[in-house]
């Protein structure tokens, strides 16, 4: 079972500057690509509830990787909140929010990272005391620049960017003061411990 326990949000962000975006079409592959990851640096692991394996994998890796924190990615409904954390999610992402999946997640009591996209998300979330959530997809979504332009008029909120960030775009989303770490999927192709660790290594602001 994971020895890794964090109970909130910003313990969760905090865990190592890159979650890992995981998507797991063969089920045999979850438990050895989770434990590369971990001892490469990066223990929080977002499995996306894409494929058919994923809460399968889920709860392998929940109880089969020491130190692996597994949460459940692409999250867009309330069944999905109960069925990732029956499985052992131990926090939840979803690409975007609505009031419906937002009652459910906070309901959850795990940490979780709604998906925001636009001013009007972000208001939405803090309407509710959220202040911490995905910005998804960040570089169609304008990137960097997207969020210092959103620095000013919500600096009390806190971003995970994901979608189309590499190893080499993570650093400048990470210097920005409004971003406590980015989400990607580069690192679980090939060597993944030693690019695990190349991007545990990467600094935060």
């Amino acid at each position: 079972m994971t020895t890794v326990t964090p109970f909130t949000t910003e313990e969760l962000v905090l865990l190592a500057p890159v979650i890992p975006v995981v998507v797991i079409d063969d089920l045999e592959d979850a438990v050895p690509l989770a434990a590369a990851l971990v001892r490469g640096g990066l223990p929080a692991i977002e499995v996306t509830l894409r494929t058919p394996p994923a809460l399968a994998a889920i709860e392998r890796i929940a109880n089969e990787v020491e130190g692996a924190f597994v949460g459940a990615g692409t999250v867009t409904t309330p069944q999905q909140v109960d069925d990732a954390l029956a499985a052992g999610a131990r926090f939840l992402v979803s690409p975007g929010s609505t009031p419906n999946l937002l009652d459910a997640m906070q309901a959850a009591d795990v940490p979780f990272l709604a998906g925001t996209a636009t001013p009007s998300d972000v208001l939405a979330l803090l309407e509710r005391g959220i202040t911490y959530a995905k910005f998804f997809p960040a570089e169609i979504n304008g990137g960097t620049k997207a969020l210092k332009a959103f620095y000013g008029p919500f600096p009390q909120m806190r971003f995970c960017p994901t979608g189309g960030i590499d190893l080499s775009k993570a650093p400048e989303y990470l210097q920005l003061p409004n971003v406590v770490c980015v989400g990607g999927s580069w690192m679980t192709k090939g060597d993944v411990a030693a690019l695990a660790a190349e991007a545990a290594a990467l600094r935060v602001n």
